[in-house]
């Protein structure tokens, strides 16, 4: 098959262009010869690349049809011109005779089954121009993250990363637990003794923080650990184990990417309100679709104090909609269109009025003006700002500790499922 597709490459034979709706497409497929020789013994197998011209109506279609045959006459006289003058004989076989003649019209063949598109080939072979490559085919282990084919969607897995990062913090026959944190607040409060080295509980947060690549659910017990990097506690110790024992308990979980037929971008924020004991600052969350998969994701602190709840909603906002207008960029970058404006979705009101609303109000005057810009998007069109009751809300599981069932019932809607060691 390769041997078929590449010579058919080197001869120019189509041109690969994206498919138009107007277009009346046929089909194609490989059949498979066998070659035979004069024993008849198998000389070699050979697959070839036919147009499903079954599919044409005549008359609509094509009025006439045509193809090269070789006529025995003519292979017989070649032979006896051959024998009279001495000729040297050679035998070739020609890799492909794909009819290649002049036409007026456009015909359009889907390309052909289980082969990378023209333009793959032509990127591999300029790459291995100044970089020397080795083509390892489907992707299947990259930076740590494995991914897993199935019919519909692919599966990313750091299984083995987490094995191996039970074994490096001796946590391997430690009994696992329901969720990576209590729902009772975890802040700090100076009464328990530090650390007499800090440097494995360092090095086992920053572990925890490469696991995020597929693992968002762990998103705000990982970065409420970050905050207490430079001083850890043993009660911060102790929370770094409890998040390792809930990795213990689900080593199946992987993050899930399916198929859409109408991917659209569509992003959650959320925010709770002087959440932190120590300093009163607000944690914001939020989690960025494309159809109905995650893209991307993020819990951290607010720079500032926020003196309402709507200002702290209002700056999640803000934050989640500079996501969405570079993911629409880079979406323009590659070539594709978003079908419809992206929707972001809160759960307070008031912040969402203020996204639409022109008056700058007593309240929000102090708020700095880079938050507002998400009122600029949503004036342009650009961006539309939707109301969602905190039954609905995705990104709470990014701002605050949640019970069993709350956390379970998040996390497999944001994609991170449980997968067969089958698949």
């Amino acid at each position: 098959m390769d041997a078929e597709f590449n010579a058919l490459l080197q001869n120019n034979t189509w041109s690969l262009i994206p498919f138009v709706n107007t277009m009346n497409v046929i089909g194609s497929k490989w059949v498979y010869p066998v070659k035979r020789k004069s024993d008849g013994s198998i000389d070699r197998y050979k697959a070839r690349l036919v147009a499903k011209g079954f599919n044409q109506i005549p008359g609509i279609d094509y009025l006439e049809t045509y193809s090269h045959v070789g006529k025995p006459t003519t292979i017989r006289l070649l032979l006896s011109f051959a024998v009279s003058n001495s000729w040297v004989m050679r035998q070739l076989d020609v890799h492909n005779a794909f009819l290649n003649g002049h036409i007026s019209e456009d015909i359009y063949m889907r390309k052909a089954p289980g082969n990378v598109a023209s333009k793959v080939e032509s990127v591999l072979t300029q790459l291995a121009t100044t970089f020397k490559i080795h083509d390892l085919g489907k992707p299947r282990f990259f930076l740590g993250v494995e991914a897993v084919y199935t019919a519909d969607a692919v599966i990313l897995s750091q299984h083995r990363y987490m094995t191996e990062l039970l074994r490096k913090a001796g946590l391997v026959f430690y009994k696992p637990i329901a969720t990576p944190m209590t729902n009772a607040t975890t802040d700090a409060s100076g009464e328990s003794p530090p650390l007499e080295d800090p440097t494995v509980y360092r090095q086992l947060v920053g572990s925890l923080m490469y696991l995020l690549l597929t693992r968002p659910n762990l998103s705000f017990a990982v970065n409420r650990l970050c905050q207490f990097m430079h001083n850890p506690t043993q009660d911060n110790w102790a929370a770094v184990k409890r998040v390792l024992r809930y990795v213990k308990g689900t080593l199946n979980l992987d993050l899930r990417l399916t198929a859409s037929s109408a991917p659209v971008v569509h992003a959650f924020s959320d925010s709770d309100w002087a959440g932190c004991s120590l300093d009163r600052k607000s944690t914001v969350g939020y989690a960025v679709f494309f159809g109905p998969n995650l893209l991307l994701w993020s819990s951290r602190k607010q720079r500032t104090v926020a003196r309402s709840s709507t200002e702290a909603e209002y700056k999640a906002l803000a934050d989640v909609a500079a996501e969405v207008v570079w993911v629409q960029s880079l979406l323009q970058d590659l070539g594709l269109k978003c079908p419809t404006t992206p929707v972001l979705w809160c759960d307070n009101l008031g912040a969402t009025y203020l996204c639409s609303n022109p008056v700058f109000h007593a309240r929000t005057k102090h708020v700095e003006v880079d938050y507002h810009f998400v009122r600029d998007k949503v004036s342009t069109s650009t961006l539309k700002v939707n109301f969602v009751s905190t039954h609905d809300q995705l990104a709470d599981i990014f701002t605050k500790p949640l019970s069993t069932a709350r956390f379970d019932d998040l996390r497999f809607k944001l994609g991170v499922v449980s997968t067969p060691p089958s698949a």
